[in-house]
């Protein structure tokens, strides 16, 4: 019976926290339904509460207005804006821009990881490399993005549990002259540090497995402008080495854009690779 009426108490009071933002309503009216960016605005003229982007403004803003999970926001926000866009990758683009520019309140921080690395395959063991160190738009061999060390060789650990591959061929462990790897004893390592299967076979299987994480290196000479066209909009989308310069409404404006920023923008990349290399939005090559 207590447990009962404790949980009829919480949910009774979450009820009651939420209360329909009437004094947004207004902003709804001037609301398109179109791709863009669009922002909660608080007291503070410096600082916004929250950013979001859609395909559909007006109604993932209406969306917002029916979730009693974000009365808190709503509560403080006095104002709403909007940036359309011709679409999906261009908001996308903005989005994260204008987060890691104005660090809302209530979104996910995002900001430039100095740690941020990758495996690099040669001839031997991977090694991870660090983005401040090596232009990974540039570098070939390079497989998955990490936002440490640590991470990188978990995952590192993680293939090797799922392809049976050694510890000590992976550099993770020291062997010594003649003996295998402790996991092999254990039957976890297919044994190329023992003789069990050959190294080429170890490594064929390392390959592969990293292969869908490979990191693509920037295909051309220099930037290029995606085209995106929407409903009512076309904007091109100015890339140098997965890095975004900025949309613009035509030929002549994207050769004026010039490289504001140095070093690998992990999420310039993660956003553009696929959309740039499907063959999908025309490409000009500046």
């Amino acid at each position: 019976m207590v447990r009962r009426a404790a949980s009829h108490r919480l949910d009774f009071d979450a009820a009651a926290i939420y209360q329909y933002p009437e004094h947004l309503r207004q902003w709804l009216e001037g609301l398109p339904n179109q791709p863009g960016v669009y922002t909660f605005h608080g007291e503070s003229e410096n600082l916004p509460l929250y950013i979001g982007k859609s395909v559909n403004l007006r109604s993932r803003v209406m969306a917002h207005f029916r979730t009693p999970d974000e009365a808190k926001m709503l509560r403080q926000a006095r104002r709403v804006t909007w940036i359309p866009t011709a679409g999906d990758v261009g908001a996308q683009l903005l989005e994260a821009q204008m987060i890691k520019m104005q660090q809302p309140l209530f979104n996910k921080r995002l900001r430039k990881n100095r740690q941020l690395c990758s495996l690099q395959l040669g001839d031997g063991a991977p090694q991870v490399v660090y983005a401040k160190d090596l232009d990974f738009s540039r570098s070939p061999n390079l497989y998955g993005l990490f936002r440490s060390r640590f991470a990188a060789l978990e995952k590192l650990k993680a293939i090797a549990d799922e392809q049976h591959l050694c510890h000590g061929l992976l550099g993770l462990e020291s062997l010594r002259p003649g003996r295998g790897c402790f996991r092999a004893a254990l039957k976890r390592c297919a044994g190329a540090c023992c003789g069990n299967e050959s190294v080429a076979e170890h490594q064929q299987r390392l390959h592969a497995a990293l292969e869908q994480m490979r990191i693509q290196c920037w295909p051309w000479q220099g930037p290029v402008g995606m085209v995106e066209t929407g409903t009512d909009i076309t904007q091109i989308h100015v890339i140098d080495h997965w890095f975004w310069l900025g949309s613009v409404n035509s030929e002549a404006e994207a050769r004026q854009l010039q490289r504001a920023s140095h070093g690998f923008d992990h999420d310039g990349y993660k956003i553009l690779c696929r959309p740039l290399l499907s063959g999908v939005f025309p490409l000009i090559e500046l």
